[in-house]
């Protein structure tokens, strides 16, 4: 700029219009790069910049979570339906699941929770209505998530997701608050030692129901399972969990069994797409030791329950 500046000086007319040529030819190269840029960039690629600019909690939501669609059970109903974060088959007998499927991952856990939602509702997908809160009005049952709200607190549209109805299942409030607490959250501490779940849960339709409650007869199950796999590598590795609705006193891992046994019991096949020889290995054994417990919650909650018991 002070060398057009002397130049100005020196020759009035000249340099007047040495320098417009000069800052005309600027401005050009400057159209021409800024043209390229946004040629070379698709509309995708420039809405995948504005979604890097969003909070973690979105980012993660939208872009970093999906269903695990290749690992969906066997459906013994027909009735698979498909929410944002989660599916399930339901059964419209017992008004409720009788799987509900996810992923859960480190990355899942690691983001800061979004406030509990608490919004009881019917499900609208549900093809011929699911269960409503009257039905658990006065009933004694909790209202028992299936997808727990802690495993989708990751952002608030997966948090809602989950106080749909047909999410629930009537468990006895010790049940819910107790052992079965003590496995959800276990789960949660196995999600980040291993960095990815794939998670099933339901109740066991096939034997054994202690009631039914509300006008839509909601079946009051005596039994709830959980299965877990961690497929992948170095440790592939699977476990189940098979709990009475009842006030829990014995270990967390007394209640464990092969993923095997489960599915012999609820009659559903719970990774049909792996190979066969890969599930024989996964799904006959499992190792205790291959997933901890917190001991300390585990004597609290145990205490709590003889007690509750005893009364």
């Amino acid at each position: 700029m002070a060398k057009l500046r002397r130049n100005h000086d020196k020759v009035s007319g000249g340099g007047l219009l040495s320098k417009s040529v000069v800052f005309a030819g600027i401005l050009g190269l400057l159209a021409f790069l800024f043209s390229q840029s946004n040629e070379s960039e698709t509309p995708q690629q420039i809405g995948d910049k504005k979604e890097k600019s969003k909070s973690v909690e979105i980012e993660f939501g939208e872009d970093g979570y999906t269903l695990p669609t290749d690992f969906f059970p066997t459906s013994t109903t027909g009735e698979i339906i498909k929410h944002t974060y989660y599916a399930m088959s339901y059964n419209e007998e017992h008004e409720q699941p009788e799987w509900v499927a996810y992923e859960l991952t480190k990355e899942s856990i690691r983001v800061k929770n979004v406030k509990r939602s608490g919004n009881f509702r019917p499900d609208p997908k549900i093809r011929k209505g699911s269960a409503v809160k009257n039905d658990y009005r006065r009933s004694g049952y909790d209202r028992g998530h299936l997808v727990p709200a802690g495993d989708m607190a990751f952002n608030k549209k997966a948090m809602s997701e989950t106080f749909y109805l047909s999410n629930m299942s009537p468990q006895i409030r010790n049940f819910n608050s107790g052992v079965w607490r003590q496995l959800e959250e276990s789960v949660r501490d196995w999600a980040w030692d291993n960095k990815h779940l794939y998670v099933v849960s339901g109740p066991v339709l096939t034997r054994g129901i202690l009631d039914q409650i509300g006008l839509n007869k909601v079946s009051v199950p005596e039994e709830y399972y959980k299965v877990i796999l961690d497929y992948t590598q170095p440790s592939l590795k699977g476990i189940a969990f098979l709990m009475p609705n009842e006030i829990g006193t014995l270990p967390m891992m007394d209640y464990a069994l092969s993923i095997d046994e489960v599915e012999e019991i609820t009659g559903i096949d719970f990774f049909p797409q792996i190979d066969i020889e890969e599930q024989a290995k996964l799904e006959s054994k499992y190792d205790v030791r291959s997933w901890r417990v917190d001991g300390n919650k585990e004597r609290a909650r145990i205490e709590k329950a003889k007690q509750l018991k005893n009364k």
